[in-house]
């Protein structure tokens, strides 16, 4: 069996074959840090958690990395509006996200490149692509030549006489052509700005992600996600900088997951169903929230209502009945009971699973099968004699299973104060010794049992989260 993805470049599935064998280089686009995240910004966050997660249980080594946009139009509008420092407001929704997506159980990327971080990187990029003559200076600015990019377009399938005619081309004197767009912006008065060879100023959006992802994963990679709105510009955009610097693809699979509508409308300021994130997990819970995510595939659009979320409520707590009564007989009264070919039946599931994840990572297919197990497991409890081994085996599977998605069923107890302390002992005494890998695992552990730790000046502190 092999993974088969959906390439939005090339607008079919295909054989999932990466660079490097048994290794993935995976980029996801992450957010604007000028405000609390909304319920469509968390859907990409769990997504491709899910994707990550799924390709590390198929024995891939995946370096994860994922952006803040911490310097942006938006944040500085924000920083005048609160009177603030525009890294004070970015610093402040970063920790927010980082709140918001860890209650959603999705794992910290290896890195979280910032764009105040990478300004070398991005002068060097551009200076870069002015010696090619893909890019020119304009008053400050900087501008790329869209047309002198052949394969403009390829990725939201638009050619450049269509974009020409298009009313989202930005009209300006200061470009060769209106299609062109901006990769360094000239500082504004009493506006935050960084010196460069062409004055003071700041990065254009686009151009941050193609020179974090060749920083920190190289010239071609071997997916590159985000949500649907960013396929153009930003993603094509991304394509065109990265393509007419290096000469190579950027990315082998490009993958983007489907719109959010609330109550069957889009979601919209405008329309007044704009429903943050934060408010729908103290609302609904974070584990209910992902769940009901995953209950779609990720390229379909999804809808929102409390009645829907109700229902991934009630199938989620079926899920964890079935592994409490597992767990219930397994301490209380596993007997001498026959295995039967239940240990057979139990794999054929795990199997199926596997089928459809690898069907471009169905997780709707994917927890059909867990409530299949789910039946076949309430189905064996039904016996007057119960097998140690066949109770260990459903609890192994769902635990094995629902991980890939993010999701715990089983029954947690909660960690005395002790043993937290014992664990971040021996975490580092890891680090000593350099074992980075066990170190990062304690961390990763104790953050799916809600205890959160802080690498401080001080030492490590900890909290529940």
């Amino acid at each position: 069996m092999s993974i088969h993805v959906y390439n939005s470049l090339s607008k079919k599935k295909e054989p999932f074959v990466p660079l490097e064998e048994g290794k993935v280089k995976m980029y996801v686009c992450g957010p604007t840090v000028y405000n609390y995240i909304h319920i469509g910004n968390a859907r990409p966050p769990i997504v491709y958690d899910m994707v990550r997660r799924y390709l590390e249980y198929r024995g891939y080594d995946v370096t994860f990395i994922s952006n803040f946009t911490d310097v942006d139009d938006k944040i500085i509008r924000a920083a005048n509006e609160l009177g603030e420092d525009v890294f004070e407001v970015a610093n402040r929704f970063i920790e927010a996200y980082h709140h918001d997506t860890c209650a959603l159980g999705v794992k910290e990327a290896d890195i979280h490149p910032r764009v105040t971080e990478t300004i070398p990187e991005i002068i060097s990029f551009v200076e870069a692509l002015i010696e090619k003559g893909y890019a020119y200076e304009s008053k400050g600015d900087v501008y790329f030549r869209t047309r002198k990019f052949e394969g403009y377009g390829k990725l939201s399938s638009q050619s450049i006489e269509d974009l020409r005619s298009g009313a989202r081309i930005e009209v300006d004197e200061r470009k060769e052509d209106a299609l062109d767009f901006v990769l360094w912006k000239a500082a504004k008065e009493k506006e935050v700005s960084w010196n460069s060879p062409w004055g003071e100023g700041r990065p254009g959006w686009h151009i941050e992600c193609s020179a974090m992802v060749k920083k920190y994963l190289g010239d071609t990679i071997d997916i590159h996600a985000g949500g649907q709105d960013l396929t153009f510009p930003h993603h094509e955009n991304e394509i065109a900088q990265s393509e007419a610097l290096t000469g190579k693809p950027m990315a082998n699979y490009w993958l983007h997951n489907g719109f959010i509508n609330i109550n069957n409308e889009k979601m919209s300021k405008s329309l007044g169903n704009f429903v943050l994130a934060n408010n729908i997990i103290r609302q609904h819970s974070a584990e209910v929230v992902r769940f009901f995510m995953l209950t779609a595939h990720y390229r379909s659009p999804i809808n929102f209502s409390d009645e829907l979320l109700e229902g991934a409520r009630n199938g989620l707590e079926r899920l964890k009945t079935a592994v409490s009564s597992l767990e219930h007989r397994l301490e209380e009264s596993a007997g001498f009971g026959e295995t039967g070919d239940w240990l057979e039946k139990i794999t054929a599931l795990k199997e199926r699973f596997i089928k459809e994840m690898d069907d471009d990572f169905n997780s709707a297919n994917g927890i059909a099968i867990l409530f299949d197990l789910a039946k076949e497991a309430n189905r064996y409890l039904r016996e007057e004699k119960t097998s140690k081994e066949v109770l260990e085996a459903f609890i192994t599977q769902f635990i094995d299973l629902a991980n890939v998605l993010g999701l715990t069923l089983h029954t947690q107890k909660e960690l005395l104060d002790e043993e937290i302390e014992q664990l971040i002992e021996k975490r580092n005494q890891a680090r000593k010794e350099k074992d980075f890998a066990l170190a990062d695992q304690i961390r990763d552990d104790l953050k799916e049992q809600g205890i959160i730790l802080e690498d401080t000046a001080q030492g490590v502190r900890w909290k529940r989260g």
